[in-house]
């Protein structure tokens, strides 16, 4: 990174091997937190309480007349809740409030910038100032990122590298603003509130910093184009005590470009699928008017190994991990070799997570609210 024998390169990538066994372990943990402990998955209330009030013997049921067997309850009933058996606070705790969107999210926002956010907002109080809303935090880190995108147009790689962390910042202000905008509103846990203004400005305001970086990007490689090899001088030249070299002068500004928009297009493939997966599996696995059967069978679905490896899959090629490589790619100064190897596998990747998700959901969606009857609940 910053020369093969330099100390501070071999510091750099133990901390990168740190980082990702960390993201491992977390990944372990999340799962035994949803195998094991109910999860919440309303807004303000715990589903699982409206379950139990609701059991047979209790009274009326979640909306339907469907009966859950006493086997079940008893096993809802024998595991207690996550918080009651760990230690760390569920202010800053990533496993306390499972939710769709934070399994789907990727590895840094959810275990690192969330928690740091939440810290943070803790001791500066932003939430509970009238002053600052979660829009002027969006606003302010479309601001983060222009710097950032015009640090990392420079050609010195201490500058670029500089505007990898600022980007990062910007990130880390990302989250803080939705962290902001869900405890004004007293919601815990990730969520997608799909179709308000703060979703839809909070959208914009990514939208502007990931142009942003993408144009410190592009200025970057078209003012330091790659090496395309070279050829020798004339022999009238070759008097010189020793070879000399000359590049060849053809522009490679539109491989450049090439490579730059087919980035982009991969990131806005990815960010449509990806927000499109999480409104979908919400209104899906954590909607709450529904039969206690189907109340069951999304616990069950939530907890199937094939929708914990549809949303791994998003988590590891969601627009936030996409940005997460580019970022590193820069700050190791590989940026042309990453474009270039992700070019067109990218999208292959992409391709199957979306077949594999679709697949998922069709299923999914049958299993949940197709009744024996065979009527569908409306999705």
């Amino acid at each position: 990174m910053v020369g093969p024998s330099s100390q501070v390169s071999k510091i750099l990538l133990c901390l990168l091997f740190l980082l990702l066994a960390f993201y491992i372990f977390m990944d372990i943990q999340l799962y035994i937190r949803i195998q094991n402990y109910p999860i919440e998955r309303d807004y303000h209330t715990n589903t699982t309480n409206l379950l139990l009030n609701n059991a047979p013997g209790n009274g009326a049921g979640l909306g339907g007349s469907s009966s859950v067997s006493t086997t079940d309850m008893t096993t809802i009933k024998s595991l207690g809740y996550y918080e009651q058996h760990h230690w760390v606070s569920c202010d800053v705790n990533p496993l306390c409030h499972v939710t769709v969107k934070a399994v789907l999210l990727d590895h840094t926002n959810h275990y690192l910038f969330a928690p740091l956010a939440s810290i943070f907002d803790n001791v500066v109080g932003i939430s509970r100032s009238t002053l600052i809303t979660a829009n002027m935090i969006s606003f302010f880190h479309v601001g983060v990122a222009c710097l950032s995108g015009k640090m990392v147009s420079s050609d010195s790689l201490g500058y670029r590298r500089l505007g990898v962390v600022l980007f990062q910042f910007r990130t880390f202000l990302d989250d803080l603003d939705g962290h902001v905008a869900r405890a004004k509103k007293h919601i815990h846990g990730e969520r997608s509130e799909v179709g308000t203004s703060g979703y839809y400005i909070d959208g914009l305001c990514d939208g502007l910093g990931c142009i942003a970086l993408l144009l410190g990007v592009f200025f970057y490689l078209k003012n330091n184009p790659p090496r395309r090899g070279y050829s020798q001088l004339p022999m009238s030249e070759s008097i010189l005590p020793e070879p000399v070299t000359r590049p060849k002068m053809k522009s490679m500004t539109p491989k450049v470009v090439k490579k730059v928009v087919s980035f982009t297009g991969q990131l806005l493939v990815s960010s449509t699928a990806w927000n499109r997966y999480i409104a979908v599996y919400q209104d899906m696995l954590e909607r709450n008017d529904v039969t206690q059967t189907q109340f069951l069978r999304q616990n069950i679905t939530f907890r199937s190994a094939w929708f914990l490896s549809v949303a791994w899959m998003w988590r590891i090629v969601n627009v936030h991990s996409l940005l997460h490589l580019v970022l590193l790619s820069i700050f190791c100064d590989k940026l042309w070799d990453f474009l270039k190897a992700i070019q067109y596998v990218g999208y292959v990747v992409l391709l199957i997570v979306i077949c594999i998700s679709e697949m998922h959901v069709l299923e999914a969606h049958n299993y949940i609210f197709n009744t024996i009857s065979g009527n569908n609940t409306s999705f």
